[in-house]
C-alpha cells in the first residue's frame, strides 16, 4: 500500500480555509491551475467533492466541514515539529540526566558541578550511576544520557566524545606511613604492600610491567573493583594505592600522594554519548557545563 502524498493536507487546509481555488493558490504561492489540479486529487484521494460550485463561489462540502478543524490542527501541530527547536529556557527546563562514572569523578567534580546545575536550571536533576565495565550498551539504548572515561580501540565507533582533561597516575598512603620516612625510589615503591584495581580482578598492570623491566616486583596484598575502595582501605592500613591524580583528588584529602618513581604514561578522560543526542539543547548545555567544571577545578591535587 503506497503513502498518501502528505503535502495534500497542507493544500487542503489553504482550500477549506480559503473557500477559493484563486485565494489558496494566492496562499501557498501557487498557480490557480496548479491549484486546480490539487483539489482534484484531494477529491480522488477522500472520494468526496469537498468544495462545489454555489453561484459564483465555492462552499464546503458536510465532509469538508467535518475534516476542517482536524486538518488545520495537524498542519499546525507539522509545522510546529519542523520548526527550529525555540531558545532553551534553562530556568523553566525539567529533566533528570543519568550520568555513568566513578565515585572518584562524582566526589571530586559532582559538589561543583550540582551547584552550577542548580544556581542555573534548578529543575533539572543529576542521576550518578557506577560504571562496572566499559559496554556502550546504556549509551546506546538511552539507559545512560553521559558517560565519562578513557577512549580505547574497544570504545563503540559512533559515540561522540569531548575531552575532559589529562590524567596521570600517582601513589598514595596514609599519614605517617612507612614509606614517607625515607626518599621513595621504586625500590622502596615495589617493596611496600600495594592494592590493585582491576574491574576483571586482573592483578598486574602497566606499572608492574615497567617495575618488571628493571627487575622489581609489587606485591598486590589486595584487588579491588575501583579506585574510591582502594584508597579507603589505604587510608585505613599500611597498603599503597596507585590512582588517578585528578580524578581522585576529592578522595585523597588526608592523605600523602606523591609521584610514581616509575614512568607511567599521562591519559586523557573523556565525555562520551551516544549521537541521537548531539543536537540536544538541554544534553549540549550539560556537556559545557561538565566540561567548564573540569576546567575550573584545575589541576588538583
Amino acid at each position: 500500500m503506497s503513502l498518501p502524498d502528505f503535502n495534500l493536507l497542507v493544500t487542503l487546509d489553504a482550500l477549506l480555509a480559503e473557500g477559493s481555488v484563486a485565494r489558496a493558490a494566492q496562499r501557498l504561492r501557487l498557480s490557480p491551475s496548479a491549484m486546480s489540479r490539487a483539489l482534484a486529487r484531494l477529491r480522488e484521494t477522500t472520494g468526496d467533492p469537498l468544495l462545489v460550485r454555489a453561484g459564483r463561489g465555492l462552499v464546503p462540502t458536510p465532509r469538508a466541514l467535518e475534516l476542517r478543524e482536524r486538518v488545520s490542527q495537524l498542519v499546525q501541530e507539522t509545522e510546529g515539529v519542523l520548526r527550529p527547536t525555540a531558545k532553551l529556557d534553562l530556568t523553566r527546563l525539567v529533566r533528570t540526566f543519568t550520568l555513568r562514572t566513578s565515585e572518584g569523578f562524582a566526589e571530586t567534580f559532582g559538589p561543583e558541578l550540582i551547584a552550577r546545575l542548580s544556581a542555573a536550571a534548578p529543575g533539572v536533576r543529576l542521576h550518578f550511576v557506577q560504571k562496572p565495565n566499559k559496554d556502550s550498551t546504556p549509551l546506546r539504548d538511552g539507559a545512560v544520557d553521559l558517560e565519562t572515561g578513557v577512549i580505547e580501540p574497544t570504545t563503540a565507533p559512533e559515540l561522540r566524545t569531548l575531552a575532559l582533561f589529562r590524567d596521570r597516575i600517582i601513589g598514595v598512603v596514609r599519614q605517617g606511613h612507612p614509606l614517607l620516612r625515607k626518599k621513595i625510589t621504586s625500590a622502596t615503591y615495589s617493596a611496600g604492600k600495594h592494592i590493585g584495581v582491576s574491574r576483571e580482578g586482573v592483578a598486574k598492570g602497566p606499572i608492574d610491567e615497567t617495575l618488571e623491566t628493571l627487575g622489581l616486583n609489587r606485591k598486590i596484598g589486595v584487588i579491588v573493583g575501583g579506585f574510591a575502595t582502594a584508597l579507603a582501605l589505604a587510608r585505613a592500613s599500611d597498603l599503597i594505592a596507585s590512582v588517578p591524580e585528578r580524578h581522585t583528588s576529592g578522595l585523597r584529602v588526608g592523605m600523602e600522594s606523591f609521584a610514581l618513581p616509575v614512568p607511567t604514561a599521562e591519559f586523557t578522560v573523556s565525555l562520551l554519548w551516544h549521537p541521537r543526542l548531539d543536537a540536544d539543547q538541554a544534553h549540549r548545555w550539560l556537556r559545557g557545563l561538565v566540561r567548564d567544571v573540569c576546567e575550573a577545578i584545575g589541576q588538583g591535587g
